[in-house]
């Protein structure tokens, strides 16, 4: 499979809470990090989702947002990965921006480069990645 979306996980789903309307999807990665989805309930069943099936997550890197210091701070979004950036590779106007979670898995985000010197962002720097459940996809291998 070849996507556009700079992040590709592989892991398994680890709980699922149906609605009325959309479920969540909660995937275990490899290295035990968790990446939360919201899909309609129509995805569900369109793609047979239940606990322990294997799945691809995707996650294109504008939605990834980075936040450091975040001591006090409750956000809406339901995933917060905390993780270290692993590096930053400046251009004209943006950065991609790669962490390395606590698990091992790596997570890409573009962001300003302004936002890069605002926020510190440099290699071994901690970092969280900050994603809305709901610019999650999934997907089923074949």
């Amino acid at each position: 499979m070849k996507v556009s979306a700079r992040n590709v996980f592989h892991g398994k789903i680890d709980a699922l809470t149906p609605g009325a309307v959309n479920a969540e999807v909660d995937l275990v990665l490899a290295g035990g990090d968790h990446l939360v989805a919201i899909v309609t309930m129509e995805s569900v069943r369109a793609l047979g989702l239940a606990v322990g099936r294997e799945l691809v997550a995707l996650v294109k890197a504008p939605w990834v947002m980075l936040m450091t210091g975040a001591g006090g701070v409750h956000l809406s979004a339901r995933n917060c990965l905390a993780g270290t950036v692993k590096s930053v590779a400046p251009g004209a106007v943006n950065a991609e921006v790669v962490l390395t979670l606590a698990g091992g898995s790596e997570i890409a985000a573009i962001v300003t480069r302004e936002a890069v010197g605002e926020l510190g962002l440099k290699p071994g720097a901690p970092a969280t990645a900050v994603i809305k459940a709901s610019h999650v996809i999934l997907g089923v291998p074949d």
